[in-house]
Order: structure tokens, then C-alpha cells, then sequence
């Protein structure tokens, strides 16, 4: 499948079957983020994998966006190690791990599974029922598994702004 077809399949799937997801589906996803490129390769993201029924449990307290998937990746920052630009400081732990989180939901794309990226939750919640370290930011969810039969893409996947609304050669203008 090309890139552009398989971007376009993906969508927010926002209801799973029960169906776990086998290990080595898992690991295939988890790998697509350990490839994702970082500024300075300096790979400043953890994972957690919420997969247990305990840990499921204690997402469902953290979000209403959880929509019953079998797993999900709380991708967290360690800010301390991400880059910094010099002429700023801007840090680019947000930036990497977005890039760690798209790649890991096109790769479970690739492979037939849904997901939905979710940043509605409670990071005080998250950081206390996970007892997440203070030097890691929680940043984005990943709720994942397999769409149910009747899981549909909302109405609005497909609406585009046009590439002359968004993308500008040279300079800014209008």
C-alpha cells in the first residue's frame, strides 16, 4: 500500500472489539516508535503500555476516551532530554513525542488495527494512577485495538482544507 492510501485509511476509531491484541502486533507498533526520528536523535519519550485489566480500570478514571480498547500508550516527554533550540529554547520533547505517535498510529494503521489519538485526560489523574515519574510529561494517548464491525469513520475524516489554503512557496502572503 502506498503512504498517501494508508494516511488516508487510517481513522479516529472510537469503538473496539474485546479482542486483545496478539504481543507481537504490539511490539510491530511499539518498534514503528523506537524508529521514529528525533531532534538530535536524542529519543527524549517513554511508553507506557496500559494493557492489563487493573491498569484499564485506572485509564477509564483518567479519561472518558478511552473507548474500551484493549490497550493503550501513554507516550510521555523527558524534557530534560530533548533538544533545545539556542536561539529560543524551545524544547522539542512535545514535537518528538508527536512524531513517536503518529508513526506508532500508522503502523497499527498498516496492520489492521484502529486507534484513536486522545489528549482529553487528566494528567494529574495519569501521573498519580500510573505513578508516573515528575521528570516525564504525559502528552498523548493512543487507544488501540481492533474496530468493531460497526466502528465508522466520523462524517468530517475526509474534509481537507485545500493545499492553496495551507501551503505557501517562498512566502507568506495573503
Amino acid at each position: 500500500m502506498r503512504f498517501n492510501d494508508l494516511a488516508a485509511k487510517r481513522y479516529s476509531v472510537r469503538k473496539f472489539t474485546t479482542q486483545e491484541v496478539e504481543k507481537e502486533k504490539l511490539e510491530y507498533v511499539l518498534k514503528a516508535g523506537q524508529l521514529a526520528p528525533t531532534a538530535g536523535n536524542l529519543q527524549p519519550w517513554r511508553v507506557l503500555v496500559v494493557e492489563d485489566r487493573q491498569a484499564r480500570a485506572k485509564l477509564r478514571e483518567c479519561t472518558a476516551y478511552h473507548f474500551n480498547a484493549p490497550v493503550a500508550l501513554l507516550v510521555c516527554a523527558k524534557k530534560e532530554e530533548a533538544w533545545n533550540r539556542s536561539y529560543d529554547g524551545k524544547n522539542s520533547g512535545d514535537i518528538d513525542c508527536s512524531i513517536v505517535t503518529t508513526q506508532m498510529m500508522l503502523a497499527a494503521a498498516d496492520i489492521g488495527l484502529g486507534t484513536t489519538w486522545v489528549m482529553h485526560f487528566d494528567p494529574v489523574r495519569m501521573r498519580e494512577a500510573f505513578a508516573i515519574p515528575s521528570s516525564l510529561e504525559p502528552l498523548s494517548l493512543l487507544v488501540m485495538g481492533y474496530p468493531a464491525e460497526d466502528a465508522a469513520p466520523n462524517p468530517k475524516h475526509t474534509e481537507r482544507k485545500s493545499l492553496e489554503e495551507t501551503v505557501f512557496y517562498n512566502v507568506f502572503a495573503g
